[in-house]
Formats: structure tokens, C-alpha cells, sequence
């Protein structure tokens, strides 16, 4: 489907995802009373995608698992954000050689495996140009799914979080068949649907080697059910054409996610599309995406920019514009620690420490979004009920 074409409103499921919370915040960024929990369909008062009903706004999303405390994209980190009380769980896929879906933040796994250490993989090291950035590495392309079996997990970034280190080699990495799989037995042992937020990465790129992501994705989505406009799934890319294409092959809610405003989606640039994502984020944008897509998932500094010292400035106008074109809103992403807050939420030197999440957390939900990516799921728990309660962190 080429950019820009519209979609029915059959396909649209009159906004499946966007009753979510929308209103339930108020159009224009507004939050309802607090004190009451707020679910987006019922606030609208519209029947459809009782999927949507099940989710409370403000929705928390766990970014890659309990990613702040396991290591991220492994059953243990999916297993632990769940039973904290994540809403929603989040996957990012990428193909094996043999056309497998796998759980990994990007196709270059030698900073989140222990391939660097067998032997038996060192004349797989290569280097590769991945969405125009040249990488050296170990990538999932030039594995088969019993290869990347035998490696285990480990730590992203192990300098900043030591703690995590302690699992590393614990997980294998799960194909997203076996996270369906666990999502289905995990759902029937709590008599509640679990919810999943399922990237495409680097689709363009892995298309251009006949590893095309979006009708693997699709078949297995049909196969396990979650297909449909009301299941408990969100599909996400930072590539509006990725987005496109899996709304030609399921009904199943989508977002489009957004970068730094200067950035070009790489399907844009591959297209020689001039757009970059501060077009995307004006009216006229928006109102684009809203003729495929459900929802957005924005950088928290295109809601809340930050100035030359890192402190938070003045609002946009991106989540009432938004909102205004039925979209909702599920930036990325919240971080205990002070080297990921905004500055004025930092707390001591060390850029490892904890800071004040609690309050950013409040100052991003005053803005009125529909949901935040956190890798602190328990944290992002406990600011969301001093915000519905109306308690100050």
C-alpha cells in the first residue's frame, strides 16, 4: 500500500484504539477527575473493541520486559513485568536466516548475547548498513533459530545497571511464537487477556534481503488469534510503511511510532520522501496517520522538549493535536535512573542513582497521554495511582 492511501472504515474499526483514552483524559490534554479509574471506551461511551475496555488509562506499557531489572527481551523480563502489573508487555522482532520472528531490540545481538564468546560463531562477525549506519557484529539474519537457541541473554547495558548482570546467560532469546505461546497460558492462568506492543525494526531493511517482517508477523497473529480489531495487541514501527502493509493484512491496532523532530522515518528516506517527523507531528500529519493508523508513539520530548541543560520547557501542542484526529498517544520512554530523566528530576551525581521518576512520571500525565513505555513497570504502577488518586508523588 502506497503512503498516504486511505483505509476504510471498516478496517479503521471506527477508531479501535483510540477509545482507549482519548477522552478518557479529556480531548485538548485535560485529565478527567481523579480518584476514579478511567477506562477509554466507557469514557466515550462507545461499544466497540471491548478489548480497549480492559485497559486503564493511563496505560503502562513494560518497554522490552521489566527491561530496568532483567535483562530485556527474555521470558524472564516479559514474566516479571507482568507480575508486577504491567498493562501491556512489549516485543521488538527481528527474522532469523530461516525466516523466524525472534525477540530482540535490533538485529545486531552482539551487546545483548554472549556470541562474542563461542568460538563456534566467530567467522559469523561481520560488518553490515543497517538503515545507513554501518555496524560490526553478530546479526540475527545470518543465524537459524536452533543457532540462536543455543546463546543466552545478557545485560544491554551492564554499567549502568550491575544488578542485571546477575541473570545474564539465564535466558535464551524467545521467538515471538513462544512469547504468543506464554502470553496465551499466562492469559487463561489469570482469566484476562495479557496484552502485547509488537515492533516491526528495520522492516525496509530486512524486506531489501527477502526477509520481509509484516506477512510473518500477520500469519502468526492469525494463528494465535490476535488478528482481529478488539485483540489484545498493538502493532508499532517507526516505519509509516510497515504500518501500511500490516493494515492490508490484519485488523489489529496500530502505531506509528515518532523520533526526534528533525529525524526521517528510513522508509522515508529510502522513498525520497522529504517528510520528517515535525511534519508528522502538525495537523495535517496526523491526520495522515489517522487514515491507517490507531494511535502514535512519540519521544516524550516531542510532548515535552527539553532545553540546552536537559530541563523540561513548555509543552507542545502534539498530544491536543493528536487527540483531535482520534489518535492516541503512547510516548517512550520513562527510566528510573538520573541519566535518563529530564534534569530537573535528577537527584545526587551519580548518573546511575535513581531520581525522582515519580514526578516525571506526574508532570507526563498531566499532559494527558493514553499510556507511557517504562522500563520500571512497579514505578510507572505507583505514580499512575497517586495520579488517578490525585496524591502528590
Amino acid at each position: 500500500m502506497t503512503q498516504g492511501a486511505e483505509r476504510t472504515p471498516g478496517r479503521r474499526t471506527l477508531l479501535g484504539a483510540a477509545v482507549l483514552g482519548s477522552a478518557a483524559l479529556g480531548i485538548g490534554g485535560a485529565p478527567a477527575a481523579h480518584g476514579q479509574e478511567r477506562h477509554g471506551d466507557e469514557a466515550r461511551g462507545h461499544g466497540h473493541g471491548s478489548g480497549f475496555r480492559s485497559l486503564p488509562v493511563p496505560t503502562v506499557i513494560a518497554h522490552r520486559g521489566a527491561s530496568g531489572y532483567r535483562p530485556e527481551h527474555t521470558l524472564g523480563s516479559y514474566q516479571l513485568a507482568l507480575d508486577m502489573g504491567a498493562h501491556v508487555v512489549e516485543q521488538d522482532l527481528v527474522p532469523t536466516k530461516d525466516g523466524h520472528l525472534v525477540c530482540r531490540h535490533e538485529n545486531d545481538i552482539t551487546g545483548t548475547t554472549d556470541v562474542a564468546s563461542r568460538p563456534e560463531f566467530a567467522s559469523r562477525r561481520t560488518t553490515r548498513s543497517v538503515d545507513g549506519i554501518s555496524l560490526t557484529g553478530w546479526f540475527t539474519e545470518d543465524f537459524t533459530l536452533a543457532e540462536l537457541k543455543t546463546l543466552r541473554a545478557t545485560e544491554r547495558i551492564p554499567a549502568s545497571r550491575q544488578e542485571n548482570t546477575l541473570y545474564d546467560g539465564r535466558w535464551e532469546i524467545p521467538s515471538f511464537e513462544e512469547v504468543l505461546r506464554w502470553a496465551e497460558r499466562e492469559g487463561r492462568r489469570r482469566g484476562r487477556p495479557v496484552w502485547l506492543h509488537v515492533e516491526t525494526k528495520h522492516p525496509t531493511y530486512f524486506r531489501g534481503i527477502g526477509l520481509g517482517l509484516e506477512e510473518r508477523l500477520a500469519k502468526l497473529l492469525r494463528r494465535h488469534g490476535r488478528h482481529r480489531a478488539n485483540s489484545a495487541v498493538f502493532l508499532q514501527s517507526f516505519e509509516p510503511s510497515s504500518i501500511q502493509r500490516l493494515a492490508e493484512l490484519v485488523d489489529s491496532p496500530r502505531v506509528v511510532l515518532l523520533s526526534g523532530a528533525s529525524s526521517r522515518p528510513w522508509d522515508f528516506v529510502q522513498a525520497g520522501d522529504p517528510r520528517t517527523v515535525a511534519d508528522l507531528v502538525k495537523p495535517e500529519g496526523l491526520r495522515w496517520i489517522a487514515s491507517y493508523a490507531q494511535g502514535i508513539g512519540p519521544t516524550l520530548d516531542l510532548i515535552i522538549p527539553r532545553d540546552a541543560s536537559g530541563r523540561l520547557g513548555t509543552p507542545t501542542t502534539l498530544v491536543r493535536d493528536a487527540h483531535a484526529k482520534g489518535l492516541i498517544l503512547h510516548p517512550y520512554t520513562m527510566r528510573n535512573e538520573n541519566s535518563f530523566l529530564p534534569a530537573d528530576f535528577r537527584r545526587g551525581t551519580d548518573p546511575n542513582a535513581y531520581g525522582d521518576a515519580f514526578g516525571a512520571f506526574k508532570v507526563y500525565f498531566d499532559q494527558g497521554i493514553d499510556g507511557i513505555f517504562t522500563d520500571n513497570p512497579d514505578t510507572g504502577l505507583l505514580a499512575r495511582g497517586d495520579f488517578v488518586n490525585g496524591r502528590r508523588p
